[in-house]
Order: C-alpha cells, then sequence, then structure tokens
C-alpha cells in the first residue's frame, strides 16, 4: 500500500479543514461549504490519512479539535489566502477604484487620522468613498464582516485569522482651561479638582486611563461623563474641571486647551490598526493601509516648540 502523497493536499481540503474547526460541527461546515455532510465526512477521513492524525474527535453530542487540528488550522489559513490571491491581479488603475470603504473608529482616531487620510486617498482615488463606523471594543464578527475593511482602536482582538499593526503609542496628559484655572500641582492638588471623563454605553465602560488611576488608589471626583472625546472640550472651557486624556487630542478635539503632566508616571495609549486575513494581500487594502500609515507619521512626528 502506497504512502499518502502530501502533493494530494488542496485548497478545498483546507477549506474543509477550517470550516469543520471554526464550527464545530460537519453538519454546519457542510452548510458554510455547500456540501453535502457525507461529503465532508469523506474530505475529513481523506485528510486523516493524509496527516496521520484524528483531527476531530467526539466530545459529548458535538465534535472537538485535536491539538494537531488546531495546528494546523492556524497554518491553513495564511495558506488558503495565499492560494486565493495567486492569481489576483495584482495592477490597480487607481483612478477607476469605485466602493465604499469602511472603517470602524472611535472619535479619537476619527478626527485625528481619517480626514488626512481621506484626502490622500481621493487624490489618487476620487471614486472611493468612506464609512466610518463606530468601533467600541472591536468584535472579531466586527472584523470579519465583509463590509468592514478595517478597524482603528486599542484593544484588537486575539485570533489567529485577525492581523494586526501597531500604529503609535500616545502618552496621557491632563487637559484644562488655562483662563480659569493653574495646572494641577501634585497628586493632592489633582485629586482635589473636579474631574470630567469619558463613559462609553456599549458596552459601558469607562476609559483604560480611568481604569488604570483607580487601580493606582487616585481617588478623583467626576463630576461629568460624555459618550465620546468630542463632548469634552465643551465643559472645559470656562470651567475649572480637569480631563486626563490621550495627549494627541490636543492637536485636534481639545486644540487650545492647556495640558499638565499625570501627578504620577502614567501608562501608554497604545493604537492599532486592524484587519481580516483574507485583506492581507489584497493590493488596494495595502495602498490604503500605506497611506494610513503616512498620517500616522505625519501626526505622530514632533511639533516644533511654540
Amino acid at each position: 500500500m502506497s504512502s499518502p502523497d502530501p502533493l494530494d493536499l488542496d485548497g478545498h481540503a483546507l477549506a474543509l479543514l477550517l470550516a469543520v474547526h471554526d464550527e464545530g460541527s460537519v453538519t454546519a461546515a457542510a452548510q458554510r461549504l455547500g456540501l453535502s455532510q457525507s461529503a465532508v465526512s469523506h474530505g475529513l477521513d481523506r485528510l486523516r490519512t493524509l496527516v496521520g492524525d484524528a483531527l476531530f474527535v467526539k466530545s459529548g453530542r458535538g465534535i472537538v479539535a485535536t491539538s494537531r487540528a488546531v495546528a494546523l488550522a492556524a497554518q491553513a489559513r495564511p495558506l488558503l489566502e495565499q492560494m486565493r490571491c495567486f492569481a489576483r491581479a495584482e495592477a490597480v488603475d487607481l483612478a477607476r477604484l469605485q466602493g465604499t470603504w469602511t472603517i470602524a473608529a472611535n472619535d479619537l482616531q476619527a478626527h485625528l487620522l481619517l480626514p488626512r487620510w481621506l484626502r490622500r486617498v481621493r487624490t489618487q482615488a476620487p471614486g472611493l468613498r468612506l464609512r466610518v463606523v463606530p468601533s467600541s471594543v472591536p468584535t472579531l464578527d466586527l472584523l470579519r464582516d465583509e463590509h468592514c475593511q478595517l478597524a482603528i482602536s486599542p484593544r484588537p482582538p486575539e485570533s489567529d485569522d485577525i492581523v494586526q499593526k501597531r500604529l503609535f503609542s500616545d502618552a496621557y496628559r491632563v487637559f484644562y482651561d488655562a483662563a480659569e484655572r493653574a495646572a494641577p500641582v501634585g497628586r493632592a492638588d489633582y485629586e482635589a479638582a473636579e474631574h470630567i471623563s469619558v463613559l462609553y454605553e456599549q458596552p459601558r465602560r469607562s476609559l483604560d486611563i480611568d481604569q488604570w488611576l483607580l487601580a493606582q488608589g487616585v481617588q478623583r471626583r467626576i463630576v461629568v461623563t460624555v459618550p465620546g472625546f468630542a463632548g469634552i472640550a465643551p465643559f472645559l472651557r470656562g470651567s475649572t474641571l480637569l480631563a486626563t486624556l490621550p495627549s494627541l487630542l490636543g492637536a485636534g478635539l481639545m486644540q487650545g486647551l492647556a495640558t499638565a503632566d499625570l501627578p504620577l508616571d502614567g501608562p501608554q495609549m497604545p493604537m492599532y490598526s486592524i484587519w481580516h486575513l483574507r485583506h492581507q494581500a489584497d493590493p488596494v487594502h495595502r495602498w490604503l493601509r500605506g497611506l494610513l500609515d503616512e498620517v500616522v507619521a505625519e501626526v505622530s512626528a514632533p511639533r516644533p516648540p511654540g
């Protein structure tokens, strides 16, 4: 009897492996692939022979992947994407490009990066439109949705089919209206002040810096909360309130307000661009990600004094 030939492995086999792995069910995998259950079962038997492993075993009323199947699925995703891109044309006529690009971003990213990004895009691809949706904490479903091409967030979800790239890290600063008060001096002065912050509603959560300060035992009187960064500046102006926020907001939504150091060494806020693996090799997606990198370099560049 001849030994299995690894070259018998093809894209259909990889897709079948991933479908059963992701769905956790032969029936659901068959529906996803548009095949019969018997065809999926036969394909699994062929795969088991090729790799020398059971791949999926019974667990209660369902099935569970073996450790070998989990490892193979992680390898299969990029392989399958490369196979899909194998015959994809690389040449793109940007001037003729049409369509809508959907980016998930909250107000900091949307105000800081996306207007500059869109201006760059439309100088070469005037037919491309932008739709911005709230990212909140990006979910795997959001990124797997074919209608959302990119998310920008400090909280990338972890999955072997999600790609993330760190765009920048930003320090936190204390914003205030210098016409109404002096900069807080030390922790006691900072804690004695009244504060404003962001409280997101869906899902309900506070800023990472607020959670960190609380963990350090910093006691603040937060007298106002708003659903996004865009609502903070109107409350700060003409008041003695303090707001502890990412420093890059000073170049946009908080422009014209004074800033001071935190009263203790604080964390950095990271920012990531996040996309599904299926977009990794797409030439238009790569071009648009490259323009985003250019914008990040521009806004992150040190500003001249004065």
